[in-house]
């Protein structure tokens, strides 16, 4: 790839992670031809997104960023209401004949009135008795849907406004030029069902550069009447007082009903809250509109939505926008949405029906007819009763309703489903379809960026030829670097050969010297389709044969792996033999990276990587049940030899520094846990996840995991007699473990790590058997947040006896540096740890610590400090990836 393709490729990257961020909802309208003009305010500034409602076919479409708006229609009279955030409505009746009307709006401010509240000194604002309301009838109009589809028009525009001034010739070169508009389109038809059911077809596309596969589904999934929009508290979720302060502005008329204004503040200013406005309507405590800002990593995000009626006590948006920018590593942007949803079909749900008084019992007299929420009688059968209710019992009763739904679905663990289809003619139609279909005219740069890539996009046929790219790629032959860079050679009738990416492989111990390695494979594939025709059976063949050489030590190492696998949607097998002559650390969770022990070693002569040497055979089966449940079993037969030093170089040279010996300081061990042996080994491990909870993806099942804890269960046995000298291991290990994460409000986040373990017998364990736990003496902190020590020594505590091992970390909203807005505005996060380690003959290590995570997005930088009892053992810095990273490294 050349350089000047590949950042064109970062660029495009960019603008994709603008997009993708965070992800709240939205969806309208669309057409155009019957009446056209323009929407502007009584200042003469162009309304952009407001909304032009056909009231008598119930539809409508939004103005584009001008202000501008087109409707075709055929031959008739309609009312046409115009609508905009913060101005008055406007009705007019059009009389529609042949060709264009013309028809231009201009909005005057909307004007509030205090008249219908009185307000004293002392008395509650009237928003709190409005939101009480609005959020005890949420879930009511979350539910009072059974069924509904839409067509959505979804347009996405995003500009690079700013760029390092080094690379601005380069971009300019690949034709992406500061504030220009690259944009996609698309329409769909999506279909949502009670209670997580969403379906969506694609029936056109049009996009520039690479992105071909737009889909507005993740922007209108989600909505306000849920708890959290993208984990964003919404002003209607059930803890919302303890987030926002509410305050009333002002009431207006609407479409003959009262709408309230009601100013959303956070009690706490940062991230992942809202602020701004929020209409709800009178009586039917049911959003009318809204207007709410946040931010999310550093990048601010707005969101508009406009409602209209679309059945009888049914407001839905009609009009969403979407904005969103930020800055990372110099280069600046920003993206807008504008989603518009029209030809609503409507399935009410019979069940809510009937819709009681709401009484607020905090400023309201109850009245003597108002009932309780009986927890003996069926929630549907208390639906059904016109009784007045409280809204504190109304909301238990919807939730009871809500649970008993639940029970009665065929899968009840299914918690979210949906399905995908793309029109085989979705990205085959011309300009001419789109000039028909689209809801809102073009501005004039996105019509300019449009002409600029269908030019590009000529060039790069051209160049392209007709050459498939994907038969190409796969018919690839072998270039210098494959080796190290890996790369995979297909053979035909699902078979490939090829390299690992083998970089990682080259380094530095003390032990072999500078060493290198290489991984290769051999792969045999093949899928079918199950009785579905959805789901599919998947099998595949590998070896992956390993080789290593260490220049000091004069030693070649190599192991192999022979793997069958068999995966279904949700289960799935695998088993295999390996074997051969390796290296391993005595740890076998690698607590060390070769590179990381590499680096310490040549420049500051610290070798804290400890090696010994394996002869193997073993045999694996591992059996995935269900997303809940896996097992798995390994007997492994090894003869296990003591490893030395044969390599004192390094770079740092200074006199009383010393490589340390290849025999780990540790406080349990005799001199004879390190001597040669031989073991027969069985290990079994069960991993099951109580409460799984599972989604279905175009017809295909799969585990939610993060809802979940993972409970471990491990056994080790150790057959004594198999060496004919006495030296073979002998002993009984059992080990429970827990993991998990919960989530406290806005962004208050535990995660935590628990393990206990004994050996019920050691009458014989050698050091590689010891239960290990995962230290660090380095600067760099692993990826997760709860996966290991940050200052106790990798080996030091290493046991053969009984142990409880837990850490713990919890991450703050606002704690220390981020009671500053500016800093919680920035994404940044503070957070602490608490780790301990107890063994029965080791002292009480406890670590304590303080991190700042999210730094400049990507890092986290950790503080803390290492104790033995109350004794201060060791401190320091370390630094991180972001615990919102997740890093998966694959040699």
């Amino acid at each position: 790839m050349s350089q000047s393709t590949f950042m064109k490729k970062q660029i495009q990257v960019l603008l994709i992670l603008l997009i993708s961020v965070s992800a709240l909802l939205f969806s309208h309208q669309v057409e155009a031809q019957g009446i056209k003009g323009n929407v502007k305010s009584s200042d003469g500034e162009p309304l952009a997104f407001a909304s032009v409602y056909i009231r008598n076919l119930g539809d409508g479409v939004p103005t584009n960023e001008e202000g501008n708006y087109e409707y075709k229609l055929p031959k008739g009279v309609y009312d046409v209401l115009v609508q905009y955030l913060g101005y008055k409505s406007q009705l007019e009746t059009i009389t529609v004949s042949d060709g264009w009307t013309i028809k231009d709006f201009v909005l005057d401010p909307q004007e509030y009135t205090l008249a219908e509240v009185e307000v004293r000194a002392g008395a509650e604002d009237p928003a709190l008795t409005i939101m009480r309301k609005a959020i005890a009838k949420a879930k009511y109009h979350r539910l009072q849907i059974q069924k509904y589809s839409m067509t959505v028009y979804l347009k996405g525009t995003g500009k690079l406004t700013d760029a390092p001034f080094f690379l601005r010739k380069t971009i300019e070169k690949e034709g992406l030029k500061l504030n220009e508009a690259y944009t996609s389109e698309s329409v769909s038809r999506i279909t949502f069902t009670q209670p997580n059911k969403v379906e969506e077809k694609v029936i056109s596309i049009r996009t520039n550069g690479d992105n071909q596969s737009t889909s507005p589904a993740p922007y209108i999934q989600t909505t306000f009447y849920q708890e959290k929009i993208n984990g964003i508290i919404s002003p209607l979720s059930r803890s919302a007082f303890q987030y926002y302060k509410f305050h009333y502005e002002g009431s207006f008329f609407d479409q003959n009903v009262m709408v309230s204004k009601i100013k959303v503040t956070p009690r706490s200013r940062g991230e992942q809250v809202f602020e701004g406005f929020i209409y709800i309507i009178e009586d039917l405590w049911a959003i009318h509109s809204l207007n709410l800002q946040t931010s999310m990593l550093g990048f601010q995000i707005q969101a508009k939505q406009q409602y209209a009626p679309v059945a009888d006590n049914v407001w839905m948006p009609l009009t969403h926008t979407y904005d969103f920018g930020g800055k990372i590593f110099g280069f600046e942007g920003n993206f807008k949405y504008l989603a518009s949803t029209r030809e609503y079909e409507i399935e009410l749900n019979p069940d809510l029906a009937v819709v009681p008084e709401i009484i607020d019992e905090k400023v309201q007299e109850v009245p003597e007819d108002a009932v309780a929420f009986n927890k003996s009688v069926s929630a549907l059968e208390q639906l059904a009763k016109e009784e007045p209710k409280t809204r504190k019992e109304y909301r238990k009763l919807l939730n009871e309703y809500e649970k008993e739904s639940l029970k009665e679905l065929e899968e009840p663990d299914v918690v979210q489903e949906s399905y995908y289809e793309v029109d085989s003619m979705a990205k085959k139609y011309d300009q001419a379809y789109w000039d028909s279909i689209r809801p809102v005219p073009l501005t004039e740069s996105e019509i300019e960026g449009y002409q600029r890539d269908d030019s590009l996009a000529t060039v790069e046929v051209a160049k392209m030829s007709d050459v498939d790219s994907v038969a190409q790629k796969a018919k690839r032959k072998m270039k210098p670097l494959d080796f190290m860079n890996g790369a995979s050679y297909s053979m035909g009738k699902g078979v490939s050969i090829g390299f690992k990416q083998n970089w990682t492989k080259t380094s530095f111990n003390t032990v072999e010297g500078f060493k290198v390695g290489v991984g290769l494979f051999y792969r045999k594939q093949s899928s079918t389709k199950l009785a579905d025709s959805v789901s599919t059976h998947r099998k595949s063949f590998n070896i992956e044969p390993e080789l290593r050489y260490g220049f000091s030590s004069n030693r070649f190492y190599g192991k192999v792996d022979f793997r069958w696998s068999s995966t279904l949607p949700i289960s799935g097998t695998t088993f295999g033999v390996r074997g051969g002559r390796y290296i391993y650390q005595f740890n076998g969770g690698e607590p060390i990276n070769e590179q990381v022990n590499a680096l310490y070693s040549l420049l500051l002569r610290q070798n804290y990587m400890k090696l010994y040497e394996q002869d193997f055979a073993q045999a694996y089966w591992a059996h995935r049940v269900n997303g809940g449940i896996t097992y798995r079993v390994n007997m492994t037969y090894a003869h296990r030899a003591e490893l030395f030093n044969t390599n004192n170089y390094s770079f740092y040279n200074k006199e009383g520094r010393e490589y340390t010996s290849n025999q780990p300081e540790n406080v349990e061990t005799s001199p004879g846990s390190f001597g040669d042996h031989d073991i027969l080994k069985l290990n079994t491990e069960l991993e099951w996840r109580p409460g799984i909870k599972y989604g279905i993806r175009n017809g295909r099942k799969y585990a939610i995991n993060d809802r979940s804890p993972l409970v471990k269960l491990a056994y080790n046995k150790a057959f004594g007699g198999v060496s004919g000298d006495g030296t073979a291991a002998d002993f009984d290990h059992l080990e429970l473990g827990i993991q998990h994460n919960y989530t406290f409000g806005v962004s208050g986040k535990l995660d935590f790590n628990l393990s206990a373990g004994a050996f019920l017998s050691n009458d014989q364990v050698y050091f590689p058997d010891f239960q290990h736990f995962g230290g660090n003496r380095t600067i760099f902190s692993n990826f997760g947040p709860a996966s290991n020590y940050r200052f106790m020594d990798y080996y030091k505590y290493s046991t053969n006896s009984k142990y409880f091992s837990g850490i713990v970390h919890y991450q703050f909203r606002k704690f220390l540096f981020t009671q500053l807005p500016m800093l919680r505005f920035s994404g940044l996060r503070e957070n602490i740890f608490f780790n301990y380690l107890k063994t029965d003959n080791s002292p009480h290590y406890w670590e304590v610590g303080y991190s700042l995570d999210n730094l400049f997005r990507i890092f986290r930088l950790e503080m803390g400090a290492g104790f033995e009892n109350n004794n201060f053992l060791r401190g320091g810095v370390r630094f991180g990836v972001a615990t919102f990273i997740n890093v998966n490294i694959d040699n």
